[in-house]
């Protein structure tokens, strides 16, 4: 496009219109987005006298003493621990198998890779609590209700079909003349795909990764299913102990246990999205 193009639409006031209401309406949406963690992260710094009377003013005092109570209420590292070990668990599980399933349905030709395929896409239309009864049950008989592992466990079966579905079509971009010439030169079937195969689903990994991750950490049904022991209690579920009986709840601990429990997972993500972009952009660069 020529430079004089360029300027006839940046002088032309209806497009600065168009614009600049879009930038409005997204600013709008980031606002509305944003509110409810703004308004945690204000209001746990208050007193309950103060959350109770407006939830929007500014405190008075910022009573960082909130932080420290709730951090000892909530035995916050031993529930971050908890939170940690079940998402690594779940997390490392649904990506190993779900690649290598992934890549297998992929690269095989055949009805019966394409009955298994459709299992799992079915699969993850079908609503959890339809079926949560009867994963209590199961998880009882095998001995895995009550720990944390069992738990990441179960999130391996519930997260796996979804990283085949993501793992299978975009595997599908990758060139099988790399394959071919790695199986020349000697390269077995598990070397291949750990060495030359798994490098390039960087991007998918990591969008993978961060749905997964958040989806576990913020998890708070499942593990009420699953848990029985206050010791092994995920954030949310440690968080949950401070709501009272009869709406006596304390609120100004409550919400600063959110915020502590909502700072990793976004800083998380942040650090992820990163990675995910800088891989889309060296896999469209080498495409």
């Amino acid at each position: 496009m020529s430079s004089e193009s360029t300027n006839a639409i940046g002088a032309n006031p209806r497009g600065r219109v168009g614009s600049g209401l879009i930038f409005l309406a997204l600013v709008v949406v980031a606002a509305f987005t944003l509110l409810p963690i703004a308004m945690s992260l204000l209001n746990s710094l208050k007193t309950d006298g103060e959350i109770l009377n407006n939830i929007l003013s500014i405190p008075a005092h910022f009573e960082f003493s909130n932080y420290i109570n709730t951090f000892r209420k909530i035995k916050f590292m031993r529930s971050l621990w908890n939170t940690v070990v079940v998402a690594t668990v779940g997390l490392t599980g649904i990506i190993l198998f779900g690649s290598m399933a992934g890549y297998k349905l992929s690269r095989t030709r055949g009805k019966l890779s394409e009955f298994l395929f459709g299992l799992f896409v079915m699969s993850m239309l079908i609503p959890f609590h339809s079926i949560m009864i009867t994963l209590t049950k199961i998880a009882r008989d095998l001995n895995i209700q009550g720990h944390i592992i069992g738990l990441g466990l179960i999130y391996i079966g519930l997260g796996v079909p979804m990283a085949i579905f993501l793992y299978h079509g975009f595997v599908k971009s990758i060139p099988r003349e790399l394959e071919e010439a790695a199986v020349i030169d000697g390269c077995g079937e598990f070397k291949l795909f750990f060495t030359i195969i798994f490098p390039l689903l960087l991007p998918v990994t990591a969008t993978i990764a961060i749905l997964n991750t958040l989806w576990m950490w913020n998890d708070f049904l499942l593990p009420l299913l699953m848990l029985t022991d206050s010791d092994q209690y995920t954030l949310l579920l440690s968080t949950n102990m401070l709501f009272g009986e009869y709406g006596n709840n304390d609120w100004s601990a409550i919400l600063a246990a959110l915020v502590m429990a909502m700072l990793p997972a976004m800083a998380l993500y942040l650090l992820l999205q990163k990675y995910i972009t800088k891989g889309i952009a060296e896999g469209a660069i080498k495409g």
